[in-house]
């Protein structure tokens, strides 16, 4: 069964995008938002979301780069 490259286009596409919309969101601090003081769990939430944020980023643009041929193999 071959899939269409679209389809990873796609599937990184998403990565890319939504891994963007977690680290903007909700990995940083929004003072305006903010009712109580910063405590360490919130700190350790969202430096999560940085990271896993960063993870599904490059997952995605590695996944466009390889459907695109620029990770091929030698």
């Amino acid at each position: 069964m071959n899939l269409p490259p679209i389809f990873f286009y796609a599937i990184g596409t998403l990565f890319v995008v939504f891994g963007g919309l977690r680290v903007a969101i909700l990995g940083r601090r929004r003072g305006d938002r903010e009712v109580a003081e910063e405590t360490p769990e919130r700190a350790k939430a969202r430096r999560q979301h940085r990271i896993w944020g960063t993870i599904q980023i490059v997952a995605g643009a590695i996944l466009i780069a390889s459907t695109a041929g620029v990770l091929g193999r030698r």
